[in-house]
Parts: C-alpha cells; sequence; structure tokens
C-alpha cells in the first residue's frame, strides 16, 4: 500500500544569500502493507508530521521517492496529486478540520461534491455514513452543537465517504478525553476488520499506538525501529 524508500527532507530557513538547512527526515525506509494499521511514534519534533506530510503530498520530499499502491506520487504534479488523494486517501486531523458554518450532513457531504456525485447519490451516501458512525440524528447539528467525539466521527465518516483504501490520521485523538479516545480507537479496529481499510497513525500517545499491528519509531528524524506492536 505504501513504499517509502531512502527518505530525506530538510527545511530551508532564512533568506536567498544567508539561509539554514534544516535536516527534518533521514534516510527513511519502510513499508505499510494492504489492511494494516501502522502506527508512527516520536516525541515533537521527531518529524513524524513532516512524515505524513510528505506521503500525502501536501510536501515534496528533498530526496527519496514514496509509492502508494503502483503510483509513484514523489513524480506527480500538485494538481495531479490533489485529485490523487480525493480518490484514495482520507484524513483526521486532532482538530477535526470540520467547516463550522455546514451541518454533519453537509461536512460529510463535502468530498462527494468536489468529486462531481449526483445530488441523489450524494443524500444516500452521506445518510449511510452517518449511520455507521452512529450519528443518524445528529445530521442536522453544527459542529458547535456536537461533542469531540461526535465532531471526530463526523471527521472519520468524511473521511470514509468515498470509500478511500488509505487513511492518514495525525494525532486522532489529541482532543479527546481519555473515555472518548477509547471509543474511537475501538471504531477504527473496527473499521480496519470489517473494510479492510489501512491506517497509519502518527501519534505521540501510548494508548493510540498499541492499536497498530507495528509501530515504527521515529527519534530526531530517523527511523529507529519498525517492530510488531
Amino acid at each position: 500500500m505504501i513504499t517509502v524508500q531512502k527518505l530525506n527532507h530538510h527545511f530551508e530557513l532564512g533568506k536567498k544569500g544567508n539561509k539554514t538547512i534544516l535536516p527534518v527526515l533521514k534516510d527513511i525506509s519502510f513499508q505499510v502493507e494492504k489492511g494494516e494499521i501502522v502506527s508512527v511514534v516520536g516525541k515533537s519534533g521527531s518529524g513524524k508530521s513532516t512524515l505524513l506530510n510528505l506521503i500525502s503530498g501536501f510536501i515534496h520530499p528533498t530526496e527519496g521517492e514514496i509509492l502508494i499502491g503502483d503510483q509513484r506520487v514523489t513524480d506527480f504534479s500538485e494538481t495531479k496529486f490533489a485529485d490523487f488523494r480525493l480518490k484514495h486517501m482520507g484524513f483526521i486531523f486532532q482538530s477535526f478540520q470540520l467547516i463550522p458554518s455546514m451541518t454533519a450532513f453537509q461536512n460529510i457531504e463535502l468530498p462527494l461534491i468536489l468529486k462531481g456525485e449526483s445530488e441523489s447519490s450524494r443524500e444516500q451516501r452521506t445518510l449511510e455514513m452517518l449511520n455507521k458512525v452512529g450519528l443518524e440524528s445528529f445530521k442536522d447539528h453544527y459542529p458547535s452543537e456536537l461533542s469531540g467525539g461526535q465532531q471526530q466521527r463526523v471527521s472519520i465518516a468524511r473521511a470514509l465517504v468515498l470509500e478511500p483504501p488509505l487513511i492518514l490520521a495525525d494525532e486522532p485523538t489529541g482532543s479527546l478525553d481519555s473515555e472518548t479516545e477509547a471509543e474511537l480507537l475501538t471504531f477504527i479496529k473496527q473499521l480496519n476488520t470489517e473494510l479492510g481499510v489501512t491506517f497509519l497513525i502518527i501519534t505521540h500517545d501510548e494508548e493510540v499506538a498499541r492499536i497498530g499491528h507495528r509501530t515504527i519509531t521515529i527519534r530526531d528524524g530517523q527511523l529507529i525501529e519498525g517492530a510488531d506492536a
């Protein structure tokens, strides 16, 4: 599903002629198989969020390559990668990233609109996803009217509505209390088991990391281990 080969990345700080090179990732290589949950752990500043941004195409690596399926995505233009993300990836963010002026229904429906689905198809699929995450009775609620756990379920439904084979999650429980976190982790495992969705989860939380089939540890931009969880 994901192959990362000899990935290096640095940021350039300062103005032209007076730039400082800040190394972030150093010679990272690993694979994520279809149907796996893989946790990427590391302290703040270790490079794990940069890795997620590279895999999702929001930034381009300094060196190395990334393959998703049989696609060498490091060759993609920004436009091509945006289209690829829409068809093949879903995203779960710590801060939910819901649009506050849209209802739960409208937030979930949005990717279907961007894809050009018909109105009837959008309505059917959105209602199916609301039912799947247990929020069918909250479809007309705005994010401010939902609990943190409910907002995260809306974001998961939005991530899944186009049935992507891959979900990238960045600290998905970081804004949740411990009880809601436990419920969400159970739900992620259920989605993985029932739908075969592949998850790559960035986290510094040991409880979150434990749901992975494997754990990859990054320290100071380097891959330390990739042992079974």
